[in-house]
């Protein structure tokens, strides 16, 4: 890398990948200069952050959190105040901010889609960790990214360990890609018992430290759905091309088949400094402050089919990547409203896909012209998602 630090703004500071990103930039020592924070409510742990890192920006969801963040930074806080903004402009401020070299939009949910497009937009490499924002427009992003000539990397350790088993190899000798995927706390639970699964169980995820949101998802393996659409936006692969495979261990990150039956796989352990760092510094690589995976502890590596009966919302992630259009938008909020009302202990865990399947039948497929249109879809499928978890509202409360 150069002598002078390269600048980021990290959109999501507080979550999981976005703490995990400070202490990437903290091991490179000063490889790395952070000029902006982007977080959401949590304001004591940003506080910490603000200090810690002098960001020259920082948004927060809302004017009352930037009112309190203004006042704890005055009373507490750095000799030199950051410039605080907020909302969705906000998130779009520390995206755009100027003389910045790389974007980390790890934000979770829709709310990165925007600020996401508006740094490609202009010509920001992105180290993107915010699978929904390819989801629900991946054709405007891969085509904003191509016109300002914008680098797109990624950080989900899965689409990562493609990234680096793509490494100087030619797309036509490419059979398919297999994403592997840990299946969750429930993979091995009967059918019968899944209605009586409780949120407290479902985020506890056998092998990553995850937020709420990604958490259930991979208990549903929508997680996995959404990676497969990223996936096909990434690397130009249709949904035949990519395959699903559970690996409990989560040793092998993903694979890719080469046409002559050669598997090429990337290793290492669970660890998502890994894959945070590989974007940030590719196409170098640095010494990573990870602990090393020990081959001769590996007691063995298996591989099972996922059941789509148990889990559903593959089966419509795929069906969705193969209509195309908005209906993966549609998809993507539907899934955000249904998981957030799980957490809730408003539906019962086997309702989430059952919902986003009624929010899919029910939306009409347009083409994804431009942002404004697959905002609509958004806010429509929310709407929708919503009037169905009213109607089951009657029905008997969750355990």
């Amino acid at each position: 890398m150069s002598n002078r630090a390269k600048k980021i703004v990290i959109l999501g500071s507080t979550g999981s990948v976005g703490c995990n990103t400070l202490r990437v930039v903290e091991s490179l020592e000063g490889q790395f200069e952070v000029v902006g924070l982007a977080a959401g409510k949590y304001i004591e742990l940003l506080i910490k952050q603000i200090i810690k890192f002098q960001p020259e920006i920082v948004s927060v969801a809302t004017e009352e959190l930037a009112r309190q963040l203004n006042q704890e930074l005055k009373a507490s806080g750095p000799a030199k105040l950051p410039e605080i903004t907020c909302g969705q402009q906000g998130l779009v401020d520390v995206a755009t901010y100027p003389d910045v070299d790389m974007v980390i939009s790890a934000t979770v949910g829709s709310v990165g889609f925007v600020p996401t497009y508006r740094a490609l937009e202009i010509g920001r490499r992105v180290a993107l960790a915010n699978k929904e924002t390819l989801v629900m427009a991946g054709e405007l992003m891969i085509k904003a990214a191509a016109a300002s000539g914008a680098e797109l990397l990624p950080v989900d350790s899965e689409h990562n360990a493609i990234h680096q088993c793509l490494r100087g190899e030619r797309r036509e000798e490419v059979r398919r890609l297999i994403l592997t995927a840990s299946g969750g706390p429930f993979r091995n639970l009967p059918l019968d018992q899944l209605r009586n699964v409780t949120p407290k169980q479902a985020l506890k995820h056998p092998v990553w430290n995850m937020g709420a949101k990604i958490t259930i998802d991979s208990a549903t393996l929508m997680n996995k759905g959404l990676e497969v659409i990223e996936a096909g936006w990434l690397f130009g692969f249709g949904p035949d091309q990519i395959d699903i495979v559970i690996h409990p261990r989560s040793t092998i990150h993903s694979m890719v088949e080469m046409v002559d039956g050669s598997i090429i796989a990337q290793m290492g352990v669970p660890d998502m400094r890994h894959a945070i760092q590989y974007a940030m510094t590719y196409p170098q690589r640095f010494f990573c402050d990870v602990p090393r995976l020990d081959l001769a502890k590996l007691r063995a590596l298996e591989f099972f089919s996922p059941d789509t009966t148990r889990f559903p919302c593959i089966r419509l992630a795929y069906e969705a990547m193969r209509a195309g259009g908005t209906l993966p938008a549609a998809m993507s909020a539907a899934n955000e409203v249904a998981v957030e009302a799980f957490i809730n202990r408003r539906i019962s865990f086997p309702t989430i896909p059952q919902i986003i399947e009624e929010v899919m039948l029910a939306h009409k497929i347009g083409e994804v012209t431009d942002i404004s249109t697959v905002l609509e879809v958004d806010a429509w499928a929310r709407a929708r998602c919503n009037e169905i978890i009213n109607q089951l509202a009657t029905a008997p409360a969750h355990p």
